[in-house]
């Protein structure tokens, strides 16, 4: 795990490259403490720079890393999981290799089977690849987007800047640091644009996918092509008859091979473990494929009605496992790490659970571990989010009875109510363009709707008549494949659309790599093999949700490690106490308020309406409703974080 940086020009680069690119490499030294380095290839036009975590190849891993003959480099962040099998493959056909590292695959199989070498590639990765002999330039992204990489293209389309995180790309002297007006109003609504940074002209590279640069009469021609995608069948397609004890043992069988490989590593590799099936179904397949007990993490906050610490303790028992409870109070959620967080994630969140990974990942770090295993993505390829089950029960079963249907939906809405108007709307929203495209607005995106229609009021007047023709709930509709959802399932459907907006954008920012890069330690998400993920997009929608049961398939296949009380559990959201939920959380979060949200500070961010603002902090404070407190909550964190941004990247 690393960090990479640099840039590509069609002129021969200033004398100071080497000095932009420390000055990009210094900017994300927490990815890669370990070593940093470059190749400059000033008369090509071609800065590469690579910041290392050690995690394989102690001795002779460095990057960038070249072929033998010098005809192409290579910078990697991430890990390749099946490098051994290929370099055995690779040698027999008489390649030879510098180094024992991982990364280093990438170059032989680029130079065996050109661009389709990505779908060899078994991993989360970001990749940077010039071909000297074509004067060409790869940017690649793994399938899910687990590794970040940002890219900004100049004006005049003479340079391409990149980085691990925007902040490595605000760090080249061409790049401006702006806050995007449009990107702010989704920030603030919380789903962004798939692609979409908080700054003016600094992209995110779309997961599976990949950017082909060229020299072209003085410009640079850049192609972006993808690779790979989540990609469910049509119903027409799908078996009418399916075995559920063969679908069992797939999943099962893809799921310990995807944990297993994640276990391979130069240092020793520990378990993230919350109280859900996700984290504990890894931490009892891990500590079958181990030597010695596991050492696992877990947070634990200070309510009950949000602390999964108790389960997580009982399934760390019943492996034998080391655990690790880090305590999480008011003052270590809000206050300093919060400001660091925003920092780290550089975009905004509604919940301070990504505060707490953040401090949880630190913990990993100190107590002498680097890489762990984490349970992102399997609420993605199994339907385990309440907004996914509340689309299978109003568009999915349409073969059962009304009463069967309205049971299950009340017994959601009855479990999930401390969560409506985060994760969950009380009141069913639709937009003309998600009907259009799916036949259905999906119920994940409905609660942010609600969201935007108390954040689009506080816009700065002159940004509200900028963005008045602006429909941020159609743009993010505009960069979904439609043909990946034709004659698809509603479930297929809502799954999808979550995987491109939210899992990306959210779950693997702020609550995945950027929080654990923040400590220089790698996460690794086994759920998120594409193996794996091509197993369960064949798994039936009513396997993955059975009857009332979400994540039926997975529960079936690990269920022999997991304690019967998780095994029978409804599906609870993994989130921090939001601040109304006690006097300290307020008062602390007071104390945020009062130097981010004050009337001067949101006057000089020039972004929203200092009166509005008020007005609105005065109305969450009088308020008593608690569905539109946890509404106000998300969206006053999105405020904070907004003005944190403009205070650490613009001010």
């Amino acid at each position: 795990m690393c960090g990479i940086a640099g840039f590509f020009s069609t002129k021969p680069l200033p004398d100071n490259t080497s000095e932009i690119v420390d000055a990009q490499l210094e900017s994300i030294k927490h990815r890669g403490p370990d070593s940093f380095n470059a190749h400059l290839d000033r008369e090509r036009g071609l800065a590469l720079g690579h910041s290392r975590l050690i995690i394989n190849d102690f001795e002779h891993g460095a990057q960038p890393l070249a072929t033998p003959d010098k005809s192409h480099y290579l910078t990697v962040n991430g890990e390749f999981y099946n490098f051994k099998r290929h370099r055995s493959n690779l040698m027999a056909e008489s390649q030879r290799f510098l180094t024992k590292s991982d990364s280093e695959i990438a170059l032989g199989l680029y130079r065996k089977f050109g661009i389709d070498f990505l779908q060899e590639l078994r991993g989360e990765f970001a990749i940077v690849l010039y071909d000297q002999e074509r004067d060409e330039l790869l940017l690649a992204r793994d399938r899910f987007g687990v590794r970040p990489l940002f890219y900004y293209v100049s004006s005049n389309k003479d340079t391409l800047v990149w980085g691990s995180e925007a902040k490595a790309v605000l760090a080249h002297p061409e790049v401006e640091a702006r806050l995007d007006p449009k990107a702010a109003l989704h920030q603030l609504m919380q789903t962004i644009v798939p692609g979409m940074s908080a700054f003016t002209g600094v992209h995110s590279l779309s997961p599976g996918h990949f950017l082909r640069i060229r020299k072209r009469n003085g410009s640079l021609d850049i192609t972006e092509e993808r690779y790979w995608d989540f990609d469910f069948p049509t119903e027409e397609e799908r078996p009418k008859e399916v075995n559920e004890q063969d679908q069992v043992e797939r999943i099962r069988e893809e799921l310990i091979d995807a944990i297993v490989i994640r276990l391979e590593a130069d240092v020793p590799v520990g378990c993230y473990l919350s109280g859900g099936i996700d984290s504990c179904c890894i931490l009892g397949l891990a500590s079958g494929a181990m030597q010695s007990p596991v050492k696992a993490y877990t947070i634990s906050f200070d309510d009950d009605q949000y602390d999964e610490a108790p389960i997580a303790q009982e399934m760390a028992e019943s492996m034998g496992a080391e655990q690790n409870v880090i305590n999480l109070k008011a003052e270590d959620l809000y206050g300093q790490n919060f400001i660091d967080t925003v920092w780290h994630a550089e975009r905004t969140f509604y919940n301070t659970l990504g505060v707490a990974k953040n401090l949880m990942s630190k913990k990993v770090q100190e107590s002498g571990y680097r890489c762990v295993v984490t349970g992102e993505g399997a609420d993605e390829l199994f339907a385990g989010y309440p907004a996914l089950k509340r689309d299978m029960f109003l568009h999915g079963i349409s073969h059962e009875p009304a009463s069967v249907r309205a049971e299950y939906q009340q017994a959601l809405e009855k479990t999930n109510s401390l969560f409506k108007g985060a994760i969950l709307s009380e009141n069913e929203r639709i937009h003309p363009a998600w009907m259009s495209l799916c036949g259905f607005t999906p119920s994940w995106l409905q609660p942010w709707m609600d969201t935007l229609d108390l954040a689009r009021p506080l816009l700065h007047d002159d940004v509200a008549h900028e963005l008045r023709d602006y429909d941020p709930i159609a743009a993010i509709a505009d960069r979904i494949d439609g043909s990946m959802l034709e004659g698809r399932h509603p479930l297929d459907i809502a799954q999808y659309t979550w995987s491109k907006c939210q899992l990306e954008g959210q779950i693997l920012n702020w609550g995945g790599d950027r929080v654990d890069m923040a400590n220089s330690m790698e996460s690794r998400p086994p759920f998120l093999d594409h193996h794996l993920a091509e197993a369960a997009v064949h798994v039936p929608p009513s396997l993955r949700i059975k009857g009332n049961t979400e994540k039926h398939i997975l529960r079936e296949a690990v269920k022999g490690v997991l304690p019967e009380v998780l095994y029978k559990r409804e599906k609870f959201a993994f989130m921090a106490p939001p601040a109304h939920t006690d006097e300290a959380k307020k008062a602390k979060v007071g104390e945020l308020i009062s130097s981010f949200l004050n009337e001067d500070t949101v006057r000089d961010a020039g972004l929203l309406s200092p009166e509005r603002v008020t007005q609105f902090l005065n109305d969450y404070r009088a308020d008593t409703d608690p569905t539109s407190l946890v509404r106000k909550d998300a969206l006053l964190n999105h405020l904070l974080c907004l003005h944190i941004l403009h205070h650490q990247f613009v001010a």
